[in-house]
């Protein structure tokens, strides 16, 4: 199942307008946390770490309109914690799709069977179900034995339905750049319309702090399966939760502002980017910081139209390097735990350049 053309036309035809309108940062997607609390406990995450009392608390359906209304987005990623444990997810939902904006809810689907009902299928409703690659891995990066049949079961029901669904995978350290082809062919035989890839980002609240990918790691694993660069630009993907608009970014926490505009106009954005050397942003290639970038580019020029255009069409380009790289096999660090893998010559290499 393709992506709609309404909605490509829709995200076209507003860079465009922002690229006339001759603004150099505008938001694209919309990062909107209705909560906090969710029902795993993953080690890499720091978002389920804040006290009870933060836990309990939603943002209200009307909280969320407003913060889209106020941002203006074409697109809305909810993530979480799990938001379909909030209890006005449909209607938040619902709310959204009245406004005609194109929603990612962000899952990892152990609830999403049994809360299907709460929807109706739409082009602008798309599940983004959280699968950190296959079950093995997976179920070891959420610390959940048998997650991975779960989520897979749940996604095969929503797809029956109706339903847009993507997966959404994040790589630590010990990730396999075969293993990770392996769960994209298992991904796509499911019928998932597209699947969004992110090395795994240090937060400080997150109770394991080993197995982050470093930036060279990062990009060692990356080049075997493809590679583009680009700068951070993280307003590209402002953050609205409990607290607020937070500064700078959906991983940084900076301070809050009360309204985008403020946001937009007190955030020091010089400091944050991995070129900017601030230590926080060392290591991050994620996501949220450089879909945005991505999208820029490609409407920046037509140099930029023609690579997108290009790397859509044709996904294969020659890369001895990177064949190298996918030949090789990955050591072990524990003999009892042959997911947790490491590569020796890129941690020297990392220690070299520190």
């Amino acid at each position: 199942m393709p992506v709609p053309v309404s909605q490509m036309w829709t995200v076209a035809t507003y860079v465009l307008k922002q690229k006339l309108a001759g603004r150099k940062r505008y938001p694209l997607v919309l990062m909107l946390e209705p909560l906090f609390r969710c029902n795993l406990a993953c080690a890499g995450c720091g978002k389920i770490q804040y006290p009870a009392h933060i836990l309990k608390k939603n943002l209200t359906p009307e909280q969320c309109f407003r913060a889209v209304e106020e941002c203006g987005t074409p697109m809305v990623s909810i993530p979480g914690g799990e938001p379909l444990m909030h209890p006005q997810i449909g209607e938040i939902v619902e709310g959204l799709v009245a406004r005609k904006k194109y929603i990612y809810l962000c899952t990892n689907a152990l609830l999403l069977k049994e809360k299907l009902d709460l929807f109706k299928p739409s082009k602008y409703l798309t599940f983004s179900v959280h699968l950190d690659g296959e079950r093995e891995h997976h179920d070891f990066s959420v610390c959940r034995e048998g997650g991975y049949d779960v989520a897979v079961e749940a996604i095969k029901e929503a797809l029956n339905r109706g339903f847009r669904v993507t997966t959404n995978t994040t790589q630590f350290d010990g990730a396999d750049a075969n293993s990770v082809r392996a769960f994209f062919d298992e991904a796509m035989d499911l019928g998932v319309e597209g699947m969004m890839l992110s090395p795994g980002y240090s937060y400080d609240k997150a109770p394991d702090q080993k197995h982050f990918l470093g930036r060279a790691r990062t990009r060692r694993l990356f080049r075997a399966m493809g590679k583009r660069h680009y700068t951070c630009t993280p307003w590209g993907m402002p953050t609205y939760n409990i607290f607020g608009w937070q500064k700078p970014c959906y991983l940084l926490q900076d301070g809050y502002a009360d309204t985008f505009q403020e946001l937009i106009e007190t955030t020091e954005w010089h400091e944050y980017g991995t070129e900017s050397g601030n230590p926080k942003c060392a290591n991050c290639m994620v996501h949220s910081g450089y879909e945005a970038s991505a999208v820029n580019y490609t409407f920046s020029s037509f140099k930029g139209f023609l690579e997108t255009v290009k790397a859509t069409l044709f996904q294969g380009y020659p890369d001895e390097s990177a064949r190298k790289l996918l030949d090789e096999t990955a050591r072990p660090v524990h003999a009892h735990n042959p997911l947790v893998q490491i590569n020796k010559e890129e941690t020297e290499l990392e220690e070299t350049r520190a």
